[in-house]
This record gives C-alpha cells, structure tokens and sequence, in this order.
C-alpha cells in the first residue's frame, strides 16, 4: 500500500470549460479523457438559452395580446352586466348603480355562481390570484400547469371582475402569461429549469403588458417565480418583457399607467416621514395578509360545498357597492385619483374601509381574481390619509400627501408580499416620478422589516406553505460554487496497486490499521496513474478468488474531477454517478491523482459559511492599536486536509 507521497504525485490547479454534466475517465486516461474532458465548468448561456429566449420574445407578444383581450373581455362583460349593452370599452360599474338600485346586488352574485360552477367542473386551480399556483407548480411540478388553465383562468377572472369584482385585471393575466409559458413548455422538448423560464416570462410578460413596467414585471419573476437571479432565466424574461411592453405601446400609448404632475424631492423630514408612513403601513400589511386568510379559514368551516362560496362573496362585493360604487370593478381611476391629491380626507377613509372589506371576503370566498389592484388602493389611501394628517399638524415637514400615497401603495405590497424590489420599481415605472424614488425605498424597506419580523409566510405563500410547500425566502449564492475541490478534497490518500493480489489485500485490511480502515482505495497501474477505485467491500467480497489481482477486478473506470472544479460540479457528479466519492486529479497531468473527494468534505466545506453567519467576534482592538486578534481571525478550510479548520 501506497500513499500519493511515495509515487511523487504532483499538485497543480485545473479549470476545465464546457457542460456541468461529468463523463468517467476511461482505464487508459488518454483519448476519451481529452474528447470528453470531466466534469467541465459551465458557461453562462449556450445555444439552449438562445433558443428559450427567441421563444420568450414571441410568448411576450402573445401575453401582450391575451392582456388586451382579457381587458376587452372584462369590458364586455361589464357592460352587459350593468349597462345592458354591447361594448368592449372599459366601463366602471360604478355609474350604473344609481339606476341599479339593489339589483346592483345580484350580478356579483350570479358571477360568483358562474365562477363556482367553472372550478367545481372546469378545473379548482382558477380560484384565488393564481400566483400562490404558480409559484406551487414552480417548486413541486416541474412548472407544469394543466393546459386548460390557459382558457379557464382568464375566462373566470373576466366574469369575476366584470361583474363587479374588486380585484384588478393584472393577477389574472399574471397567471394565464404563466399558464401560457408552461403549455409552451410542455409542447416543446425543454428541461424543467427551461420550462420555468418560459412559465417566469409569460406571468412578467403579462404584467409588463398590464401595467407597462417591464423592469417590475422582471424583479417580480425573480422575487417569487424563479427564486434565482442567473443569466440564462434573466435574459428570456427580461426580453419577454420588452416585447410585451412594446405591443402595449403600439395597442395602448406610451404614457404611464398613473399618470402624475412632476414631484418635488422630500427634505430631510418630509423623508423620515415617508420612512415611518412606511413602517405603519407595513404593520398594516401584516393584519391583511392574516384577516385574508382568517376570512378563508371561516369559509372552510361552512357546511355547504365550495362551489357556492363565491356567490357568498358576491353578496358582501354587491351589499358593499350598493353604499360604496367605487369599490366595483377593477378602479385603476381609484388609483389615479389617490396619487394625485383628488380625493378628501373622508373620501379615502370611506374608501378604503369599504374596498378592504369588499375584497378580503370576495377573494377569501375563494373566487377568481387578483391581489395587486386591491392591494394599491387600501395602501395608497392609508398613505394618503396620514400625509393628510401630518400636513395639517405639521405643514412645516413638507410632507406631500401625494408621495405618502405613492409610499402607502407600494408598501402594503411589499409588506404583504415581501416583494421588496418589485414595489419600489413598479410604483416608480407607473408613475414616472424619479422624486418618489427615494421616499419608496424607504418606505417600502421600511413595511419589509415589519413583515419579516412579525410574519413567516406573505399573502403569496401562506395558501401553499399550509399545503405543506417550502417557499424560498432568500436568494443566496451557492456557497458550493464558491469553493474548489482542491481546496476541500483529502490528500493523503491511501492507495493500491494494479499487480496486487486480493489475498495480499485481504491481509492487510485485516490487520484494521487506522490506513486500512477506509471505504475505497484507488487503483494505480506500474505508471502511477489511476485504473479505478475498489471499495472495501469489493475488496472482501467472497465471489472473488484470492487469486485476482486487482488490476482484473477493477472494471468500472474511475468517476474522476479537477482540482479545481467547483463543489457545486461535484457534488452534481456524484449524483449523476451514483457515487459517494471523486478521484482527483491535477490539470497538467490528469493521470495524475492529487487526491479523493467525499460527500463528508463537501459535507465540511460548509463549516466556514455557518461560523461566517454564527460566530461573531471582535477582530479590531482600539486600545491596542487597531491589533488584529489572531483566535478572531477567519479560519478557512484547510487546503488539502478535506476538514474544515476548528
């Protein structure tokens, strides 16, 4: 028995280029290890991703046109609802209630009928917003929507919102654009990660086409569909967006969706007021997202079938309208007038109390609609109260009650959602006002800390963590992809030779001594290059006669990998090989072996990222001038030793 020492092994760094996916060594470690190389480091995008992309651009377009359909759609519907008559213009219901009187009462509910019937035989999966759906599919279904959701869920939101409805048209086109990607997806011939993408594109596609906020649409897809920020996934969803904004333009204009008069930039005050307009909305955001689903949590307890809850909601949407006909429909109006100051301190407390209620018991009767219109609405009225409020008290603050409303909106998503990011671009992109984008970073980090400390799941995931799914809350990189397998794998590698006999071997393995204690040997010819890898339980297998040596048991070529790929690589390569250990091999010489990798040293690489994340110190002492504390320094992970330093 021989150790790497005692061949004169070298040490030297490889990086080798090309696919993630790891190919054995061949016995000879000649021709077949330079065609296929190893496990070689993966590029940013290929060909693939040049393909998902063209098909993203043309499913941007296609979400576009879907989204004006199903505005067109719930135009006309509305209209036959409360008006009687054909059009595909957009028509606020509200107008008609007047005349309505409290038959208003009745069309939510025969919508809500409509809707039941539509998930009891169509499919269940069109209730709610649908981006808790997708964001199911995503984690647990390979992206895989049911087709018919593509026509079911436009089709029930239509209805739903038409009818009066208080949600807005954006979370259902959301969902179909996603819907529309996965059917795309599942057509052709693409990866599950590839599928993603495509399902990523068409929800941020629909957005962008809805709202006109491509980069929102984008950090929306990244915050809560594709949990990941990687080439290959952004530039599809990026350039779906791009195309989808550019169809609005030519169907819809190029102005912004809340069109406001110029802002003037906040002083100092006016800014810390923002901050903690922020913060309270954010708690508000808290007890929404609760009151939601309590309100849901009620519905279940009923001792009727879900079919009929929709219709249940539809009386509290209709008994709400009839006092209160701003709450009806879509009201993207409700919106505009907030961020411009058009409404009374009244006004909007009246507002505001009566869409919550109309919406949180609509949307938790389980019918088909969005969360996002809502959502603006109660927070940019909320805003606009207290900019209100310390305008009167404190005129000298500065305060605009028109970027407290632009800061409640936005917060209350991101405080309900934890979509911190996508906040602060959309309410800017909708506005274009660039002197509201400070007081919304503010404002919105602001509700973000409240809801991440007073709540674990956000009105997004609360539906499917109850079912048992994991959402992912944070987005870090891979620390595996950071760290070499150089710097990780054993080096002291105790091996065999191909000219020694099992019964030789046998012996020595019986004498149990610390070097023969291991689960695998490699396997080195009279060159020193490796054959193979022999676990011991090979090695004591009785079917094999003593005789042997273990040149001819040695039948599998070594699963091999590069000092200097990464442990993200290897650790891919022991899955995709089925193995528990790696041979290692130098880059100048990749007969060579330079030591083993096991799934333990990937297991203790980790160690420097939780004492990074667990241990503090302090390393800087001022009363020893600034001398650096040597037990407070970072130990990194032993180069060569596959432990991780204590």
């Amino acid at each position: 028995m021989t150790s790497p020492a005692d061949n004169s092994l070298g040490h030297t760094d490889v990086r080798t280029v090309g696919s993630t996916d790891a190919l054995p060594l061949s016995p000879s470690l000649g021709a077949t290890l330079d065609a296929a190389k190893m496990p070689r480091r993966s590029t940013l995008v290929d060909r693939r991703v040049l393909r998902i992309t063209a098909v993203s651009v043309v499913l941007g377009m296609g979400a576009a046109l879907i989204a004006k359909i199903l505005t067109m759609l719930i135009g006309l519907i509305t209209n036959l609802a409360f008006y009687g008559r054909v059009s595909v213009a957009f028509s606020s219901p509200a107008d008609a209630v007047p005349h309505l009187g409290w038959w208003v009462v009745l069309i939510p509910v025969l919508g809500g009928v409509i809707v039941g019937f539509m998930a009891r035989w169509g499919s269940r999966a069109i209730r709610g917003h649908g981006i808790p759906e997708a964001m199911e599919q995503v984690l647990l279904n390979e992206s895989k929507i049911p087709p018919r959701i593509t026509f079911l869920k436009p089709v029930s939101s239509a209805i739903a919102i038409g009818t009066g409805g208080p949600f807005g048209a954006e979370g259902p086109i959301i969902a179909t654009g996603g819907a529309l990607g996965s059917f795309i997806g599942q057509i052709l011939k693409v990866t599950g990660s590839e599928r993603k993408v495509l399902l990523a594109a068409g929800a941020a596609a629909g957005m962008s086409a809805i709202f006109s906020a491509p980069i929102a649409a984008v950090v929306l897809a990244v915050e809560l569909l594709l949990f990941e920020l990687r080439p290959r996934s952004l530039i599809p969803v990026a350039l779906a967006c791009v195309a989808a904004t550019g169809v609005r333009y030519v169907l819809m204009g190029t102005e912004p969706v809340f069109a406001m008069p110029a802002l003037a930039s906040p002083g100092g005050m006016a800014l810390a007021t923002y901050v903690l307009i922020g913060a309270v909305v954010g708690l508000i955001s808290v007890w929404t997202t609760r009151i939601v689903y309590g309100i849901e949590d009620l519905f279940e307890k009923l001792p009727i079938h879900w079919m009929w809850w929709p219709a249940i909601g539809g009386v509290a949407v209709g008994v709400v309208g009839y006092f209160a006909p701003l709450t009806l429909g879509v009201g993207y109006t409700n919106i505009e007038d907030i961020v411009n100051g058009r409404l009374t301190l009244t006004a909007l407390a009246f507002l505001c109390a009566m869409k919550f209620l109309s919406w949180s018991i609509s949307l938790g009767s389980g019918t088909s609609g969005g969360t996002l219109a809502p959502l603006f609405t109660i927070g940019g009225a909320l805003g606009a109260m207290m900019g209100i409020g310390v305008t009167m008290l404190a005129p000298h603050f500065g305060v605009d009650p028109r970027i407290a409303a632009l800061v409640g909106m936005a917060a209350i998503f991101a405080g309900a959602s934890r979509a911190l990011l996508t906040a602060v671009v959309f309410a800017f992109e909708t506005t274009a006002q660039p002197a509201g984008l400070l007081p919304l970073l503010g404002g919105c980090t602001a509700a973000y800390l409240i809801s991440a400390l007073m709540m674990r799941n956000t009105i997004m995931t609360e539906k499917i963590a109850r079912r048992g799914v994991r959402v992912p809350a944070e987005y870090a990189a891979d620390y595996l992809d950071q760290v070499v397998v150089g710097d990780a794998c054993a080096r002291d590698v105790v091996t065999l030779r191909t000219t020694q006999t099992l019964a030789e071997v046998r012996r020595w393995l019986n004498e149990s001594t610390p070097e023969s204690l291991h689960q695998g040997f490699p396997v080195l010819d009279e060159r020193g290059h490796v054959r193979g890898v022999l676990t011991r339980r090979s090695l004591l297998d009785p079917q094999w006669h003593y005789t042997l040596t273990l040149g001819e048991l040695v039948t599998r070529p070594p699963i091999a990998v590069s000092e200097e790929h990464s442990l993200r690589e290897a650790a891919d390569h022991m899955v995709a090989e089925s193995v528990g250990r790696l041979v290692v091999v130098g880059k100048n010489d990749p007969h060579t072996l330079v030591g083993i990798l096991t799934r333990g040293d990937i297991l203790a690489a980790h160690g420097r990222r939780l004492r990074e994340a667990r241990h503090s110190s302090r390393y800087l002492r001022f009363r020893d001038g600034l001398k650096p504390r040597p037990e407070d320094a970072s130990a990194g992970v032993r180069k060569g030793s596959g432990h991780v330093a204590e």
